[in-house]
């Protein structure tokens, strides 16, 4: 039996060229002051804050959009603990063992190291989970399609809208990030993608002196 698409019209605002293209140097001009924060304050995230940007990401595509994603948020500070003992533990064996010579010059200009306080003192981390697979009540598993690619559109949004909403974010990702599981209690069938820390800069926070490739060097029309 044939399924019939349940189509609705399109919610779209056009705007004039003007304003379109106001827009969009807005947008970059927003966009290019957003950088990634290591020193945080612990300062509280104002309610209603983090639960609209994970809404908003929620509304990211995704293939069959079946939604692969979950967002795990942690704000209790004994389970920050564990997550940054836990992280800490993995970083110390990469920056000591594992990462090759390569990986730990790239990394010195940035001054990272096997120490992560901001997993305790930012007032909020949020583990975002991607799912290969859905379980079913009655056991059955259902695969999600392109899991990957859609968790990683879905990040990006969540990434631009605490940024948009004020906040600072810092990218994590501990390897492997499997005690993520075990620390949160998420199913099996859930992978850590990213943890993204979040909340205010300290008043101290300082950031690297980088600069980003130049639309020649990243994009080509054809």
């Amino acid at each position: 039996m044939k399924v019939i698409p349940d189509l609705r019209p399109l919610n779209f605002v056009q705007f004039n060229s003007p304003e379109t293209q106001a827009r969009g140097s807005a947008f970059f001009d927003e966009m290019r002051r957003r950088r990634t924060v290591r020193d945080f304050s612990d300062r509280a995230i104002p309610s209603g804050v983090l639960e609209n940007a994970i809404k908003a990401a929620g509304t990211a595509p995704s293939g069959a959009n079946l939604q692969p994603w979950h967002f795990a948020v942690v704000q209790d500070p004994a389970i920050k603990t564990r997550i940054r003992m836990a992280a800490e533990a993995e970083e110390r064996e990469f920056y000591h063992s594992r990462a090759p010579q390569e990986w730990l010059d790239a990394l010195a200009r940035l001054g990272t190291d096997d120490q992560k306080p901001f997993l305790e003192i930012a007032p909020a981390l949020v583990v975002i989970f991607a799912k290969a697979y859905d379980m079913l009540a009655d056991g059955r598993t259902v695969k999600n399609y392109y899991a990957n690619e859609s968790v990683g559109i879905a990040t990006g949004f969540l990434i631009s809208g605490l940024h948009l909403a004020g906040l600072a974010t810092l990218t994590h990702t501990p390897s492997p990030m499997s005690f993520l599981n075990d620390i949160l209690e998420r199913p099996k069938n859930e992978r850590p993608f990213l943890l993204l820390v979040v909340g205010y800069p300290a008043n101290h926070a300082r950031v690297p002196h980088i600069t980003k490739k130049p639309l020649e060097e990243i994009c080509s029309f054809h």
